[in-house]
C-alpha cells in the first residue's frame, strides 16, 4: 500500500470536489491536521473512514486503495491486490499497537519495581510485593512481543525474562544488604528472638544481634538450618 501515492490522490480528488482540508475533515469528523497527514503520506485514514471518505470524494474503494482511478479492465486485478494490501496494512497496524502497549507495560513494570525498592523501607513487605507486581506487569508486556513465536519458544523467552528480572532484583537487594547493612526484602522467613533477628532468604541468611543497640552486629551467612526455639544462640 503506497501511502504517498494514496495521499496525493486524496488531495487531487478533494481539490476536484472544491473542498478545503478543513471542510473534508468536518464531514468525516476528523481534524484538518489529520487530512493533511493523509495527503502528505505520513499516515493512512482509519479503516472505518475508508467508505465515508470514498463517498465524499466520489471515488470507489478500489480507486482509493490504488491511489488512482482504476479502469474497468484493471478492476479485478487491482481489487485482489488491494484486499491483500489492506489485510497486510491492518495486521501491521495491530502489531504496531500491540508493540506500543507492550513497551508501555515493560516501562511501567520496571518503574514500579524500581520505585518500590527506592520508596519502601527494606523491612516492609510492601516493597517486595510491589516489586514482584512490577515484574508481572513487565512480563505481560514482553509476552506481547513473543506472540509470533511457537509456544515452546514463547514460554522459554517469557520464563527467561522473568528469571532474569527477579535475579536482578535479588542482586540489587543483596548489594543493599552487604553495603548498606539493611534487612533483605526478598526473604522466606523472619524470626525474632530476644536480642536477635534472623532473616532467611532463598540464597543466604542474615543475622542481626543486639538489635538497635550500640553493639549491634549485622552478619551475612550461608543458608543453614536454624532452630526457632534456640534462635538466640546465633548471637552467643
Amino acid at each position: 500500500m503506497n501511502q504517498e501515492k494514496i495521499g496525493k490522490f486524496i488531495a487531487k480528488c478533494r481539490k476536484q470536489r472544491k473542498m478545503t482540508q478543513s471542510e473534508l475533515g468536518e464531514k468525516l469528523g476528523v481534524t484538518e491536521k489529520s487530512i493533511s497527514n493523509w495527503e502528505n503520506g505520513r499516515n493512512m485514514p482509519d479503516l472505518s473512514l475508508f467508505k465515508p471518505l470514498c463517498k465524499e470524494l466520489n471515488i470507489s474503494l478500489n480507486d482509493l486503495l490504488s491511489g488512482e482511478v482504476v479502469t474497468e479492465k484493471e478492476y479485478q486485478e487491482k481489487f485482489e491486490e488491494n484486499i491483500i494490501n489492506t489485510i497486510d496494512y491492518s495486521n501491521k497496524k495491530i502489531e504496531n499497537r500491540n508493540n506500543f502497549i507492550g513497551l508501555l507495560l515493560i516501562f511501567f513494570g520496571v518503574l514500579i519495581s524500581i520505585t518500590a525498592v527506592a520508596i519502601f523501607p527494606s523491612e516492609s513487605s510492601w516493597g517486595a510485593i510491589y516489586s514482584v507486581f512490577g515484574v508481572i506487569i513487565s512480563l505481560i508486556g514482553v509476552s506481547r512481543f513473543t506472540k509470533r513465536l511457537t509456544y515452546p519458544k514463547r514460554l522459554l523467552c517469557n520464563f527467561s525474562y522473568f528469571l532474569i528480572f527477579v535475579a536482578l532484583l535479588m542482586i540489587i537487594d543483596y548489594i543493599g544488604v552487604v553495603n548498606i547493612r539493611q534487612a533483605p526484602r526478598f526473604l522466606l522467613v523472619k524470626v525474632t528472638g530476644e536480642n536477635v533477628i534472623y532473616y532467611d532468604t532463598p540464597f543466604y541468611d542474615v543475622v542481626r544481634c543486639n538489635v538497635d543497640k550500640d553493639d549491634e552486629t549485622f552478619e551475612v551467612i550461608k543458608n543453614q538450618k536454624y532452630d526457632r526455639d534456640n534462635i538466640d544462640d546465633f548471637c552467643k
